[in-house]
């Protein structure tokens, strides 16, 4: 049974994203830019498109949505461009996590090397980073606070409001990574206080390269490439039409059906975290009930992560040890580690996300899957030994 249990690294299109941007490929692909009534059809529909996106994160008009390739290039963006604000101001502080994405943690230690000081806060065991923890490390010369809003290895859910609030108090611009959190989780900029926000459409049953970056009002971007001014001379480049009207067809699909999907898939995790957790020896990383709806990161000690992903594999089910940006690593994950989990568990680590399309048949495959290939990889395993005999730990 082909078993897709890795939608925290991409999703299916939807069929709704994928009939609103069959017209694209086709009839309607003139340049956006070009001032004939061709091409002001398509830039009038990538509008329509901006005030979709807006509507569904509660933006206060589509004029703060910049339409971008996706997740990585909106962190970069937004990062950037808040740094060079509190430059000119004097300001050259940045407070971040130790448990960011790549896209965000490689971006801060470029500033560092540009002059920035930056602070990366660990969270606690459960994978939470407390409003707390942020306020006390604010500083005069601070001039971004940036936190992911859903981490996308454990999945835990971050305050993000009370962060925006600490932050808006002391006028420090907030940005936070949504990436895996849009689509899937209630977003209210304007409630939550945040400035700045990326999200990626392939991570909602949108298209691949289709991103977008909120800023608020009055809050200057700077290009990260130049050449022409579209997108309001915030991201040059001819606009990729399809992504973009795929990307807001998805978002609002998404949106509508969120109470409805997140408790479906909610259910369908807790039975599969349930069965797992049965196997001896055996963790769930990060907070139990403040993650995303479909996320299960859990380490099974003594085993290596990558057979087992394989022997997954072969059988028809697909899952990941965390990050698919960063799967070519050999390095242990800079989350599990932040979080603390011991090195005996971090080998064996299994990240399952399940999704819109996944059911409870599939759920039960998954359980009595891994249950089997754990308990036959242990029966081999060098630091792991069966029959009450004591456990071997590698050094």
């Amino acid at each position: 049974m082909f078993t897709y249990a890795d939608n925290a690294a991409t999703t299916k299109l939807s069929e709704n994203a994928k009939k609103a941007m069959l017209p694209y490929f086709d009839e309607l692909y003139a340049n956006p830019s070009s001032i004939h009534s061709a091409g002001q059809k398509i830039k009038d529909d990538i509008n329509k498109a901006r005030e979709t996106v807006a509507e569904a994160i509660n933006a206060s008009s589509g004029r703060e949505i910049t339409f971008t390739s996706g997740g990585t290039e909106s962190d970069n963006q937004a990062v950037i461009s808040a740094a060079l604000l509190g430059a000119e101001r004097g300001k050259k502080h940045i407070i971040s996590t130790s448990f960011e994405h790549h896209a965000v943690l490689h971006t801060l230690t470029k500033l560092k090397k540009q002059g920035f000081d930056v602070t990366l806060i660990d969270p606690d065991l459960n994978g939470i980073v407390p409003a707390e923890k942020i306020s006390s490390a604010i500083r005069e010369d601070t001039a971004l606070v940036s936190v992911m809003y859903a981490n996308n290895e454990i999945g835990t859910i971050q305050p993000i409001a009370e962060i925006g609030a600490v932050c808006r108090e002391k006028g420090i611009l907030f940005h936070t990574d949504a990436v895996q959190a849009a689509g899937h989780l209630p977003i209210d900029v304007q409630q939550q206080n945040i400035d700045l926000l990326s999200l990626s459409g392939h991570k909602f049953h949108g298209p691949k390269g289709s991103g977008v970056l909120y800023a608020r009002k009055g809050i200057a971007l700077s290009r990260l490439i130049e050449g022409g001014g579209q997108e309001k001379n915030r991201r040059p480049g001819t606009e990729n039409v399809p992504a973009i009207i795929g990307l807001a067809a998805a978002l609002k699909e998404s949106v509508e059906n969120i109470d409805t999907e997140s408790e479906q898939i909610r259910r369908l995790r807790d039975k599969v975290i349930s069965g797992l957790l049965a196997i001896p020896d055996t963790r769930l990383n990060g907070d139990p009930e403040h993650r995303l709806p479909g996320n299960i990161n859990i380490s099974f000690e003594g085993i290596d992560g990558e057979s087992l992903i394989l022997l997954l594999d072969n059988i028809g089910i697909s899952v990941s040890n965390g990050s698919a940006c960063n799967s070519s690593s050999s390095q242990p994950s800079h989350v599990l580690r932040s979080i603390g989990v011991p090195q005996e568990y971090i080998r064996g680590t299994l990240r399952i996300t399940l999704g819109r399309y996944n059911t409870f048949e599939q759920a039960d495959y998954i359980i009595s899957s891994v249950t089997k290939i754990v308990s036959y990889l242990r029966s081999f395993s060098s630091v792991f030994k069966k029959d009450g005999e004591e456990k071997l730990h590698a050094v």
